[in-house]
């Protein structure tokens, strides 16, 4: 019998850090405020307390530092979960990560194994100022040896967190901060299959609807009202936005034809881009319509009055699917 226990994401990754560091007393957790503070999300909650100063602390507001000093303990066989405060504040470690994290293995023909993990919460929906919310995943799902993924739900959340942990190679887990205390439940005994697979959430028959993160329950939104209006809308959650599971996607898409790719961030070199154009390249003679792709707008993120304005919500979903349904 399975062990289910109702969560919310915020407690279901924080259940998922003790897991992996109650198994591996190698794994290291630090970052700012961290430690008796539990993050200003409280994600880290309870961890100082249960493993100590040495393997759960706080560092300096100096990101790239972070970084560097992961990479140094990866160095000497440790395996470290750090936390960017806010998704705006990676761009200091921008360098860290691309020109040395993503690198040393191939670097070092192997010698060397980055097991890295660098938690982000990322995206809008809290009324925060300038630079607490921001969409920077595509940066760095186009640099090569980084693993990047995003949980959606509870379940998702305590076990693609252990499994980022588990990898030998370095893992941007962003985590969708919106959704903290979105409440679902979580099997403690069974993994729902690997970080990068994506998986189908509602099925469906005329348009294939694609997104991640915290626009999965938008996505979820436009498909339960799109259903009241006849459409059969079929609903995947890719999780991992490098590597991206298209095989899923593909299928898919020469069931229904047709393809909405919906992300917070701006469309403009975005994961739905890589989306749509390997599904043009794999599937063209399936497609009844072009791709298209809904996203933030191609602006600096607004103000917190604005957001929900730049934000996709399931009209503007919906609008996509009728474009694409009526070419």
């Amino acid at each position: 019998m399975n062990n289910m226990v109702e969560m919310p994401i915020a407690k279901a990754i924080n259940a998922g850090l003790r897991e992996a560091m109650r198994k591996d007393n190698k794994v290291l957790m630090f970052g700012e405020d961290v430690a008796e503070l539990g993050g200003v999300f409280r994600v880290t909650e309870g961890l100082h307390a249960e493993f100590g100063q040495s393997r759960v602390f706080n560092t300096p507001i100096a990101e790239a530092g972070i970084i560097g000093t992961a990479i140094g303990l990866a160095m000497r066989g440790y395996r470290s979960v750090t936390e960017i405060q806010f998704d705006g504040f990676i761009f200091p470690a921008f360098d860290q990560i691309t020109s040395q994290l993503a690198r040393l293995q191939n670097r070092s023909e192997g010698f060397l194994t980055m097991p890295v993990v660098i938690r982000v919460p990322y995206g809008g929906g809290i009324g925060a100022v300038e630079h607490h919310s921001e969409s920077p995943e595509a940066y760095f799902a186009h640099t090569p040896g980084l693993r990047v993924i995003s949980p959606s739900t509870p379940n998702d959340a305590y076990w693609m967190i252990q499994q980022a942990i588990e990898s030998t190679d370095p893992v941007l887990f962003f985590e969708p901060k919106r959704r903290y205390w979105q409440k679902g439940m979580v099997n403690l005994d069974a993994a729902p299959g690997s970080m990068h697979q994506a998986r189908v959430v509602v099925p469906g028959s005329d348009v294939t609807l694609v997104a991640y993160g915290p626009m999965m329950n938008v996505a979820l939104q436009a498909a339960a009202l799109g259903a009241e209006e006849g459409k059969s809308i079929e609903v995947i959650d890719i999780r991992s936005m490098s590597p991206i599971d298209f095989a899923t996607i593909v299928e898919s898409v020469k069931k229904t034809g047709r393809l909405v790719v919906a992300h917070e961030a701006s469309t403009f070199v975005s994961v739905s881009s890589e989306i749509a154009a390997r599904v043009a390249e794999l599937a063209f003679y399936h497609l009844e319509a072009p791709p298209i792709r809904v996203g933030g707008f191609d602006v600096p993120y607004p103000a917190a009055k604005l957001e929900e304005v730049f934000l996709p919500d399931a009209d503007r979903i919906l609008d996509a699917v009728d474009r694409v349904m009526a070419f």
